[in-house]
Formats: C-alpha cells, structure tokens, sequence
C-alpha cells in the first residue's frame, strides 16, 4: 500500500472517529488489542467540534497517523500506530501528544 493510500484509509478512519461511528473505528483496530490499546489514553467519546490531521507518515514497518480533535472535554491530540495484520493496515496502539491551541 502506497502513502497515499493509506492517508486515504487513515483519513476515513479519523471520519469514524469524528461522526461517532465506534464500530466502523474499532474494525480498524487489531481485535487483540482491543482490551488494552485504551488504558491510559485519552480519546474522543462522543461529539467532535473539529479537528485536524497532523501527520500521516511511515516509520520502519508501521504507518504513524496523527490528529488533533477538539472535543466539548478539551482539545486531544491522538497518535494511532498502524501495522500489517494478514495483509490489511490495522491500528496497533494508541498514544496522546501535545496538542497546543487545538485545530486551526
């Protein structure tokens, strides 16, 4: 898969995430990791005012994306990890980074 078509897979990802669409969002998601790839991090539940992708870009063998939501809670600034699971990109792990000032 080339960059472009996973920021394309990234970004209807993040459209999951901003319409509330939890099942379509958590199919992206390796299921083993589901129990874990929560703990600690923060993330979207619920209405989306805005947001904007940050970054979308290959490290090694995973696929980084980046998005800062603004959320009623605040503003969140979420890094999803992507890896290759039987031949389909699929979000491995979840961390937060510094969001300052939100969405433009």
């Amino acid at each position: 898969m080339s960059e472009q078509d996973f920021r394309a897979l990234y970004e209807r990802h993040v459209g999951h995430v901003v319409t509330g669409n939890m099942k379509a969002a958590l199919a992206d998601m390796v299921p083993e990791n589901l129990s874990t790839v929560f703990d600690g991090v923060t993330v979207p539940r619920g209405a989306v005012n805005g947001f904007e992708i940050k970054d979308v870009r290959a490290d090694g063998d995973k696929q980084i994306g980046e998005t800062v939501y603004d959320t009623p809670d605040g503003v969140i600034g979420l890094r999803s990890i992507w890896e290759l699971h039987d031949g389909v990109w699929k979000a491995a792990a979840l961390e937060n980074f510094p969001a300052a000032g939100g969405p433009a």
